[in-house]
């Protein structure tokens, strides 16, 4: 409900009521005009972009595994899968999910004897990110043998105590989307997890020069709008219970 696009639907459909069926014309204006603002905000990125890009730019992209610390762990947090039967299991990872997967491929490949450790339960009627990302890892080529699976945990608070119980005292490299990497790490690190962040899965990109599409509403800005908010909000929500510092 405080996600940006259902706050900006009620205060519209409110806005409406008052106009249509109040005397109260001036407030049912006010909101609807803060409504149509906000409608504008999320269509364009105003305020959004900058605040997701920042989280997305806390922690560098890992493009080498660096070699003076032995890495035999690779965490790969799932961000999503869905349960519908009738589409192949490997076909249902989200754009997340799929992202942080083929991130942590990418780097697997790069450490000799690694273990690709995929976190994920089901949440709500989804399906279990940890399957479905351990079987597209073993069909893009990954040793099943090497592959531990999380299909319990249901929230990042859940998934750093299961990983800190594998892996104990070991480092390991953390991989997640970009935006959710700064909570992640403080949860993890909260855990006692010893970790590097390898973030995956930028959603605030720019392209060098002028497009005339730049001049139009973008529906992905709205995607933007909804992470930012969420991931705010989860950094906020883990503070107050004592969580994040």
């Amino acid at each position: 409900m405080l996600m940006p696009l259902s706050l900006t639907l009620l205060v519209l459909l409110f806005g409406l009521l008052f106009l249509w069926f109040t005397r109260r014309q001036k407030l049912g204006k006010v909101l609807v005009t803060a409504g149509v603002t906000l409608l504008l905000a999320q269509s364009y990125g105003w305020g959004f972009k900058p605040a997701l890009q920042s989280l997305e730019r806390e922690y560098p992209p890992l493009t080498v595994v660096p070699t003076a610390v032995k890495y035999r762990w690779i965490v790969v947090l799932g961000g999503g899968t869905y349960s519908d039967e009738a589409i192949p299991l490997h076909s249902r990872l989200s754009q997340d999910s799929l992202a942080r997967l083929v991130e942590g491929v990418r780097l697997y490949r790069q450490v000799l004897g690694a273990k690709l450790v995929l976190s994920g339960g089901e949440v709500f009627g989804s399906g279990a990110d940890a399957v479905a990302m351990r079987e597209l890892a073993v069909q893009l080529g990954v040793n099943p043998a090497d592959i531990v699976t999380d299909a319990v945990s249901q929230d990042t608070e859940t998934q750093a105590v299961i990983v800190q119980q594998l892996v104990g005292n070991e480092p390991v490299l953390l991989v997640t989307s970009a935006s959710h990497m700064s909570r992640s790490v403080g949860l993890f690190r909260k855990a006692g997890v010893v970790l590097l962040p390898a973030p995956a899965h930028y959603l605030v990109q720019r392209n060098a020069g002028f497009h005339p599409a730049d001049a139009f509403p973008d529906s992905n800005a709205f995607t933007v709008a909804q992470r930012a908010a969420y991931e705010y909000m989860g950094i906020l929500w883990a503070k107050l219970r004592g969580l994040l510092s």
